[in-house]
């Protein structure tokens, strides 16, 4: 039988492995940072009646542009945006990927600053884009002067801010994208992914006008608990919109997904009534770890990166054992939690607590 390494793979692939989170079956699942509250009844009702409208015309091809899905977008964004100024895909992977379809490729970078989205190398490698990170201060705050000076010397072709951060839940302000932006001359991408939970900083959104090479990316995702859809969007210059039409598939949306995604923005607020308890039990969780003696990071987001555990995979063995999944990234002494329903978040307070200080490892000394 034929193995990955018989085959001819272009080089930069060679020995690297797919991206990958665990999918076990398990009563609580809390190690991909989803929204784990079930959708409004009133949408569910919407969507499955728009799903059912626009069966009737799969014969033929969806709109290649997604006009209307685009409207209903950048009305959500606000900002003055318009339908020429927004793009989507499926998921916010996509929408990066045709966004280093554009412009990075051989001989071209894509920096960020790490630990990041462990997507980005996989989709630097993909589009065969050299991959350049540059490590966080032990804080994992991304301050503007260090930012801008890491940017200028590295001078890369497309740069990610990512914030709230992803597995950090670190948050930066506008001031730091503005010094990013002025700090080089390639495309600068903030991914907002989780900027709903994120009640403190304003959207870069507000930075588009006069600024070519900002692009914004964003998910229904994750606020939206819309993961299984696959509908990620980012705002940028017309020309920038463009550019990714340069390199998309066509037809890419298909016509149910447009539909979902029109169907579910009538409902925006419906959709994201459940942000405020979701960053409630994220702070619920923060304030019994640290009860417990873990140090928890300040998160602007859906999750928690959680120190402090004297062996993370034992620990996350353990409460995957009780059926109860969370993610261990491979940062040392660390594991990510998201944050789930008041219900899933009494659970895994009480199993953490069971295990004892410091974890699994810990206890069972």
């Amino acid at each position: 039988m034929t193995s990955l390494s018989d085959l001819p793979l272009r080089a930069n692939l060679v020995g690297k492995t797919p991206y990958g989170a665990p999918q076990d079956p398990v009563p609580i699942s809390l190690n991909v940072n989803e929204n784990t509250h079930p959708l409004p009844e009133e949408v569910v009702a919407d969507i499955a009646a728009s799903l059912a409208e626009a069966v009737r015309g799969v014969n033929r091809y969806p709109d290649r542009d997604f006009v209307r899905l685009r409207e209903a977008l950048a009305g959500y964004l606000g900002h003055g945006l318009t339908a020429d100024r927004v793009w989507a895909a499926n998921g916010s992977n996509e929408v990066l990927q045709q966004v280093l379809q554009a412009f990075g490729g051989p001989g071209r970078s894509l920096l960020s600053f790490t630990p990041t989205y462990s997507m980005y190398p996989l989709l630097a490698d993909g589009t065969d884009t050299a991959w350049v990170p540059v490590p966080r201060p032990d804080d994992y705050t991304l301050a503007p002067e260090a930012t801008a000076r890491a940017l200028a010397e590295h001078a890369p072709d497309i740069a990610i801010l990512c914030g709230p951060n992803n597995p950090t839940g670190t948050t930066f302000g506008l001031d730091t994208v503005v010094a990013a932006y002025d700090a080089f001359d390639g495309i600068l991408v903030v991914d907002e992914a989780y900027h709903e939970f994120d009640a403190e900083h304003e959207s870069a959104v507000s930075l588009l006008e006069g600024r070519p090479r900002l692009l914004v990316s964003r998910t229904m995702s994750k606020a939206f608990a819309f993961a299984g859809v696959r509908l990620g969007y980012l705002a940028a210059d017309p020309a920038v919109i463009d550019a990714l039409r340069l390199v998309r598939l066509p037809y890419h949306l298909s016509a149910l997904t447009q539909a979902a995604a029109e169907a579910a923005l009538r409902h925006s607020a419906a959709m994201l009534a459940t942000v405020a308890d979701i960053r409630a039990q994220r702070d619920r969780l923060a304030a019994a770890l640290e009860g417990m003696g873990y140090l928890v990071h300040p998160s602007g987001a859906n999750f928690l990166l959680v120190g402090g555990f004297a062996d993370p995979t034992a620990t996350f063995e353990a409460l995957r054992a009780q059926g109860i999944l969370i993610r261990d990234l491979g940062i040392p002494g660390h594991l990510r939690l998201t944050a789930g329903t008041e219900a899933e978040t009494t659970v895994l307070i009480d199993a953490l607590r069971a295990l004892g200080p410091g974890g699994a490892a810990a206890a069972s000394r």
